[in-house]
């Protein structure tokens, strides 16, 4: 599986800073690996939100299919136009 990796830029006070490489080594971890290790402990049970399309947009988004599905391919006629 390819992934895209995200770069992340933040701003800690020193104090939290400290607390993270204190932890991070007695663990014998670097400390990106511990905070992304923090950050996935958080969201590990959260769900993928799915948003539902309202019923005036899934009536429009069916109209476009059905439309779509019914369209000339006209690709040729401009290949003909170009080539005279």
């Amino acid at each position: 599986m390819n992934t895209t990796q995200i770069q992340l830029k933040i701003s800690l006070s020193e104090q939290l800073n400290e607390l993270l490489t204190s932890k991070a080594t007695l663990v014998g971890i670097p400390v990106t690996q511990l905070v992304k290790y923090l950050i996935i402990k958080e969201v590990k049970d959260l769900e993928y939100p799915l948003f539902h399309m309202s019923e005036s947009t899934e009536k429009k988004t069916q109209q476009a299919m059905k439309q779509m599905s019914e369209a000339i391919d006209a690709s040729d006629f401009f290949k003909q136009l170009h080539e005279s």
